[in-house]
């Protein structure tokens, strides 16, 4: 009796000892698999990311974005331009206007101001017909914002604040025919400035980015 109960106690030890080694090599083989899916997701992302970046720009800001969002942390140690009391410093005149490369917009064809020395980027689909323009200066946003404010006789608004974007609207926005509200955008890239995204171009930064949309043909006057 003693030794079929050894026996027994053996065998059962025996069966733990495989139990045990069995559920180590599932435990393996789940670490496995969530370290795999844990690089694959990254690899993803990494793609992705890669993708986005290289895509078309993107006009600013879209209609329906909120306005004036707050910063979630603290603002930056370089103080943001004051546009509302116009304390632009120093106050430089703007250089004056260069002769428009072939091909590129001017004010008769876009019917709205463009800022004097201000290079055009490129131009893109907006979609429903309309086309924005980008132009790139080396300026003060509040310099340029303050030329806007005198060219077409109104304060405008300051929609975004970090990083500042000012817009001015140029005709009546219709949803059902237009994808664009009618203007001019100004946007603060500064300190590191907007790199020209133009092909077989210098390698240049601009500090503040002005995007114009016309009006399309036979729209209302605001």
């Amino acid at each position: 009796m003693m030794k079929t109960l050894d026996r027994r106690g053996k065998f059962q030890g025996t069966r733990n000892r495989r139990h045990r080694a069995a559920i180590r090599r599932i435990e393996a083989d789940i670490i496995q698999s969530m370290k795999r899916g844990v690089l694959s997701g990254w690899l993803l992302a990494l793609v992705l990311g890669a993708s986005a970046s290289a895509q078309t720009p993107q006009p600013f800001p879209r209609p329906g974005d909120s306005a004036k969002p707050q910063p979630s942390g603290p603002p930056p140690a370089t103080s943001k331009p004051d546009t509302q009391g116009l304390k632009v410093l120093p106050p430089t005149p703007p250089p004056a206007a260069a002769q428009a490369p072939p091909g590129a917009p001017t004010e008769a064809t876009l019917g709205m101001p463009i800022y004097p020395g201000a290079k055009f980027i490129d131009s893109y689909d907006a979609g429903r017909g309309q086309r924005y323009y980008l132009f790139g200066a080396t300026a003060d946003f509040a310099q340029i914002v303050t030329f806007y404010r005198t060219a077409l006789k109104q304060r405008g608004e300051l929609v975004f604040e970090v990083p500042a974007i000012h817009m001015f609207e140029v005709g009546r926005f219709r949803e059902e025919t237009m994808a664009f509200p009618p203007g001019v955008t100004v946007k603060d890239y500064s300190p590191d400035g907007y790199l020209n995204p133009k092909p077989g171009t210098p390698t240049e930064r601009f500090r503040t980015i002005i995007q114009i949309v016309p009006s399309p043909p036979g729209a209302p006057v605001k």
